[in-house]
């Protein structure tokens, strides 16, 4: 499918109008050939990869957006639905195909295609089938922009993550996943709710498995540079830690509360998968708690398992895992959730 191609030529004699609205400067050159422009692509033009698309474009944050989708109906339709807000945007431009030479040169490609889980199936054989798609979508992507960076959002993240590094052939710094950045977005919107401030002002992360044995590391948990549980500690006031595993229980909730009121996630992962991708493209140096291979940190041994870490990010992708300070019961649950994914890891064959 072509892209919708902005012309300067009206009727069947191609009266050129550009040369009528513009006159060049007098001896002037022509213009130098410049790879100085940041293209994304994303794969998936489903309610996820839109409202990542949409956050990214008025963010501004990519000069080219290239959309995927096997559905060339919805995905033509998606495009000319930003295209016609052209006015009210940054200049961006926009190309949308089922063929993945769209893709090609990309500095971010984002992957948000996956299979739904049919009733009564089974998580394994999900898993199977989103590890097919996978087969089709992350070969092409990895020849036609073999610099890129692979960020994966399809779930179950972890697991697919995996399966990207190990389809793409490529470094494992270029392959992350979304994993618990939102995770931890939501946990800092309870404590700051808790405590009426900010949320920029917590400092908490989610670990782990994004999904149910994820990990809360209360103990490194700060707001405005106060360390939390040793303030009450020293102040002697007095917390059960069944109110703490309320709100790790709150955060692991509420996707599947968002999905029964609304039938979907969109907004908050949308406005995530962006921060992420300024963090990367502007080399921000910034710490997100993103799927990484966790082998040989915090404990984590017994193969090439992907979960999330504090990881520090920049252009290259990821540049190091943060030594964040976890209690012996915090690595341990790490340690049992890297288990968890390594045993779905073992059932693919790859």
């Amino acid at each position: 499918m072509e892209k919708n191609v902005s012309v300067s030529s009206f009727g069947p004699g191609g009266l050129d109008l550009t040369s009528a609205f513009f006159k060049p400067i007098l001896n002037s050159d022509p213009p130098i050939p410049s790879n100085r422009c940041t293209k994304i692509s994303i794969v998936g033009v489903g309610n996820v990869g839109m409202a990542i698309a949409q956050t990214i474009l008025t963010q501004d944050l990519a000069d080219e957006i290239a959309l995927v989708d096997a559905m060339p109906d919805k995905l033509r339709g998606e495009m000319l639905d930003l295209q016609h807000a052209a006015a009210f945007l940054p200049r961006t431009k926009f190309t949308a195909s089922v063929d993945y030479d769209v893709t090609a040169g990309s500095d971010l490609c984002i992957v948000t295609a996956g299979a739904r889980q049919n009733p009564g199936e089974s998580r394994l054989n999900l898993l199977q089938r989103n590890v097919a798609i996978f087969r089709h979508i992350i070969p092409p992507l990895a020849k036609l922009s073999p610099n890129s960076i692979l960020l994966i959002v399809s779930n179950p993240v972890d697991v697919l993550t995996y399966v990207a590094w190990k389809l793409s052939g490529f470094p494992v710094n270029r392959v992350l996943g979304s994993g618990t950045n939102l995770d931890s977005s939501r946990f800092r919107f309870l404590i700051a709710d808790h405590l009426d401030v900010n949320a920029q002002d917590v400092q908490a992360f989610i670990v782990g498995e994004h999904g149910d044995s994820s990990v809360a590391l209360w103990s490194s948990i700060s707001v405005g540079g106060i360390p939390v549980l040793s303030f009450l500690e020293k102040q002697q006031i007095a917390y059960e830690k069944q109110h703490l595993e309320d709100i790790h229980q709150t955060v692991v909730g509420s996707a599947y509360e968002v999905i029964k009121l609304k039938g979907y996630t969109s907004w908050a992962i949308g406005y995530s998968v962006a921060n992420l991708a300024r963090t990367i493209l502007r080399d921000q140096r910034k710490i997100h708690p993103v799927t990484v291979l966790a082998r040989g940190f915090y404990g984590v041994e017994g193969g090439d398992v992907f979960l999330s870490l504090p990881a520090l990010l920049g252009r290259d992708g990821v540049v190091s895992v943060a030594n964040v300070h976890m209690t012996d019961e915090e690595a341990e649950k790490l340690q049992k959730s890297a288990k968890t994914i390594l045993e779905m890891q073992s059932q693919l064959g790859l």
